[in-house]
């Protein structure tokens, strides 16, 4: 028997509601542990950006790499060579080939 455009529409606005709200997966547990290690993740990320900027502040304040690190469970220079600014590197030599001297 035909549907009635509206009587699609009604089901398909059930069933967004179904997935965007009230999904549940707890029929599948990968699926579940999959959603909250995604959710994790996404925590650990803004947990280490907050720490970032922190460290940043904290330098700007004067405070020691010693004393952060110690605040970080490490050391200084572990915390100095995570969060300090990124050193430049000397260019490397160029290196001549045979097809150079030539």
């Amino acid at each position: 028997m035909p549907r009635t455009v509206q009587e699609i529409l009604d089901h398909a606005e059930e069933l967004a509601a179904r997935f965007e709200q009230n999904y549940e997966p707890a029929g599948n547990p990968e699926v579940t542990a999959l959603g909250e290690l995604y959710l994790a993740v996404q925590a650990r990320a803004a947990a280490e950006r907050a720490v970032a900027e922190q460290v940043a502040v904290a330098r700007a304040g004067g405070v020691s790499w010693d004393v952060i690190g110690g605040i970080l469970g490490t050391n200084g220079e572990a915390v100095r060579q995570r969060y300090g600014s990124p050193r430049k590197t000397p260019a490397k030599k160029a290196v001549k080939t045979t097809k150079d001297i030539n």
